[in-house]
């Protein structure tokens, strides 16, 4: 029997294709993989094809693993994804600028930007560039002090009617979402080591991107810079 710890389980969405990919947390090696061609032309999920798919799958899985799937890592390539970009700037008086120090404007922009669209939900939030006393970085440095630093972040946001549509059908299964992944945000990161985009999926679900604000309370082994964030978000 192998332990639901031991393996990952994930979603690919899209409007021409499924597929349900099972890999071993150890080894990354693929241990289940099912793949379904979408006919119908259409810009829109297909519910009913969904259910089906995961109908005729879900207990192969199940019964090669000798274990129950209970959740669920779902990678949408879909056009409902919507991004906002966001800045903001804070004195810092001359001291150190470090994860504390960004722990409230971050918190403000998160804030602001559900305040602003109460029928989406934040899938990726993360910060694109630095501004430190004038002098910009990609990534924040460490044992910096500064008088003024600004953030320019981006949110990536999906319609909540989308996501309850597929929990509903995950339901039926006993399956919970564990985190929804946008397609595209994950291509910029695919690299020469990633033979699948599960595999990138894997590795931005361990923290590599480091300027990603994790907003998921389930801690990885391997994460990224604002670990911290995962409890204060929640």
């Amino acid at each position: 029997m192998i332990r639901e710890a031991d393996f990952q389980t994930y979603l690919y969405l899209n409007n021409t294709q499924y597929i349900i990919y099972v890999t071993d947390n150890k080894t990354n090696e693929k241990i289940y993989s099912e793949k379904l061609a979408i006919e119908e032309n259409s810009t829109e999920l297909k519910f009913r094809k969904m259910d089906e798919f995961l109908d005729s799958n879900i207990l192969k899985i199940e019964k090669k693993l000798d274990s129950f799937i209970k959740d669920i890592y779902v990678i949408l390539d879909s056009k409902e994804f919507h991004s906002i970009r966001l800045s903001i700037k804070k004195d810092n008086n001359g001291n150190l600028i470090n994860s504390e120090a960004l722990i409230h404007p971050l918190s403000d922009l998160k804030n602001l930007c559900q305040s602003n669209l109460l029928n989406k939900k934040i899938i990726h939030f993360f910060i694109e560039k630095y501004v430190i006393d004038n002098k910009f970085y990609t990534s924040l440095p460490e044992n910096v002090k500064c008088n003024i630093f600004s953030l320019d972040t981006e949110f990536i946001c999906l319609s909540k009617n989308l996501i309850k549509n597929i929990e509903k059908i995950l339901k039926k299964y006993h399956i919970s979402i564990n985190q929804i992944l946008s397609a595209g945000y994950l291509e910029k990161f695919k690299d020469n080591t990633d033979n699948t985009i599960f595999t990138t999926a894997s590795r931005i679900i361990a923290g590599h991107n480091s300027n990603e604000v994790l907003l998921t309370a389930k801690i990885n082994k391997k994460q990224g810079f604002f670990e911290r964030f995962f409890n204060f978000f929640n």
